[in-house]
């Protein structure tokens, strides 16, 4: 029984608190209505008031008795419930106490026609960009201001337009749709009183009209509504416990009935998106936690919600590990994560070490529709390998396959860099060039397996004679070039013997090796191209092998070089 009455009392608080609503929403656009009819009617009463002072004072100025014209002015400030009435000049200044638009009539009559005043003042009543003056200026029409005075009494002011008419334009010239403005402010305490009188009258028949209905729909509900609801309401229950395979009985075929059925269906397709969504779900879960990316993503607070295995594996980090020290610290870089979340989406993955591995790291922020965020997330995906396989593959386009030293292909691009920022500098670069004496001997007599042995310790020799910052390349065949920036042609000449003897003192397979070399140098040897420079060791290599082998010779310049 107490649970019939809370559910009684409970519906009809809510239907009454509607009907409330409604009722007092009536009466307030009812009250506001005559309001605004009663503030209406007032301001066309104000209008025909200005209309009918602003044809007076044109028939006083027709009538050419423009002195009396402030004496006019002032007597209509004494009317009853006329708090103040000026006539205004378009700069928002009374007019009539100065001398102003007299002088102007005089000399546009060519006669004064009318004396000017003895004493003459400035009475500024409104501000020149008063924007109630200015629109009353530019649209002819007159504008209502409501206001309070100091004693916050409601008061109305009416800016009216004083137009020009064709009359005027003898003294005051035309082109000009406005001469001035009246000001006249009225007070709004009678029509406050009826307003307040009609507000009465309509809160006593809204009391009136309340108890009424509600007390009719109490009772109604009661027999109609609140116990059929009850019985449905019991059954909605169980429903709403979580027993979604459970129906509500329909014991009509009325609202209640339709309600009821409606409810059966939307508990049977809850069910089955329910089923849908946890199938899903199993789905997801299984592609994340199989993935072979590491995923981890937070929800909007920042805190992290979910790791996959790949994660832990690859961050060497449990899932609780990662949980505690935050998103920020996945690879132990806070502030390189922080600026990977602010940057857009679509500006690609970032290329990060850890650990000795390298990784590709996608990292974004997540926005809602309101633009709010919703989580972060982050992929990791182990790029180690693929790094290790580029930079074989640009080790082996830029090295030679028998000796590891780097190609021809490389050894044009950087001597032509070394070339161009010697002269850049104005720092020496030298050039050794060499190849080995009677290779072919080796090939013939011995095999091209020997040969290659024979290539592959010279170039041993070759790199170990050099500096770190200088460049080994085979040039080709049994021929090798080396590249020595910041060298002088003396210091390529030292270099060039102590590489020339270290072979001649070594031996290969019980065979012994020699080697002819060339050097030159810029700038001591006038060159314009890279070119040039190697063309001159070679002239000097060639030199060494018509002087009888295993000797170093400098390259001399040739009249005709050209300097770069």
């Amino acid at each position: 029984m107490n649970k019939h009455m809370r559910i009684r009392y409970k519906i009809t608080l809510a239907v009454g608190v509607a009907i409330t609503t409604v009722l007092v929403a009536m009466a307030m656009f009812y009250t506001r209505f005559q309001e605004q009819s009663v503030l209406r009617q007032n301001e066309r009463t104000m209008q025909k008031l200005t209309e009918s002072v602003a044809q007076g004072l044109q028939a006083v100025m027709l009538a050419g008795s423009a002195d009396i014209a402030e004496s006019y002015a002032d007597r209509l400030k004494t009317v009853s419930d006329v708090i103040d009435f000026r006539i205004l000049r378009k700069n928002g200044n009374e007019a009539f106490r100065d001398n102003e638009t007299i002088a102007k009539v005089n000399r546009r009559r060519g006669e004064e026609s009318f004396a000017p005043r003895d004493t003459e003042m400035e009475v500024p009543v409104l501000a020149a960009d008063d924007p109630n003056l200015h629109t009353t200026i530019e649209s002819g029409k007159a504008v209502p201001v409501y206001d309070r005075d100091a004693d916050g009494n409601r008061i109305l002011t009416f800016l009216a337009p004083i137009k020009a008419i064709e009359s005027c334009s003898r003294c005051h010239g035309s082109g000009e749709a406005v001469r001035g403005v009246i000001k006249l402010t009225t007070s709004l305490a009678s029509v406050e009183r009826d307003i307040l009188e009609l507000r009465q009258y309509s809160l006593g028949g809204l009391a009136l009209g309340l108890m009424a209905t509600m007390l009719l729909t109490g009772y109604m509900l009661g027999r109609i509504v609140v116990n059929p609801l009850e019985k449905v309401m019991a059954a909605m229950g169980r429903v709403s416990g979580g027993d979604l395979d459970h129906q509500v009985p329909i014991d009509s075929r009325d609202e209640l009935g339709r309600m009821a059925s409606s409810f059966n269906r939307m508990t049977y397709e809850l069910k089955t998106s329910y089923d849908g969504l946890r199938r899903e779900q199993d789905k997801l879960t299984t592609i994340i936690h199989g993935a072979g990316e590491g995923i981890v993503v937070t929800d909007g607070s920042g805190k992290v919600v979910l790791v996959n295995p790949a994660a832990e594996r690859l961050l060497e980090k449990s899932a609780c590990q990662i949980i505690g020290e935050g998103f920020e610290h996945l690879i132990d870089d806070p502030e390189a994560m922080r600026t990977w979340l602010a940057q857009e989406a679509h500006e690609g993955p970032a290329t990060a070490a850890y650990k000795g591995r390298t990784f590709h790291v996608y990292a974004s922020t997540i926005l809602g529709t309101d633009a709010h965020v919703v989580g972060s997330a982050a992929l990791l995906r182990d790029i180690t390998e693929e790094k290790r396989l580029e930079e074989e593959l640009r080790r082996l386009s830029t090295t030679d396959g028998l000796t590891s030293l780097y190609n021809r292909r490389h050894l044009d691009e950087t001597l032509n860099t070394e070339y161009h920022r010697a002269i850049r500098t104005h720092t020496p670069l030298a050039v050794v060039m060499f190849d080995i004496d009677h290779f072919k001997k080796f090939n013939d007599t011995y095999g091209h397996d020997q040969g290659d042995r024979v290539l592959q310790a010279v170039a041993h020799n070759f790199r170990d004679a050099l500096r770190k910052y200088d460049l080994a390349c085979r040039y080709g065949g049994e021929e090798f070039v080396g590249i020595l920036p910041n060298t002088t042609l003396e210091g390529a000449y030292c270099v060039a013997e102590r590489l020339r003897a270290d072979i001649e003192d070594s031996e290969v397979d019980g065979l012994k090796v020699t080697i002819s070399l060339g050097v030159a140098a810029f700038p001591e040897i006038a060159i314009g191209s890279a070119d040039e420079l190697v063309e001159a060791a070679d002239r000097a290599l060639y030199e060494s092998k018509a002087n009888g082998r295993n000797r170093t010779t400098r390259a001399a310049p040739l009249p005709s070089a050209v300097t770069a």
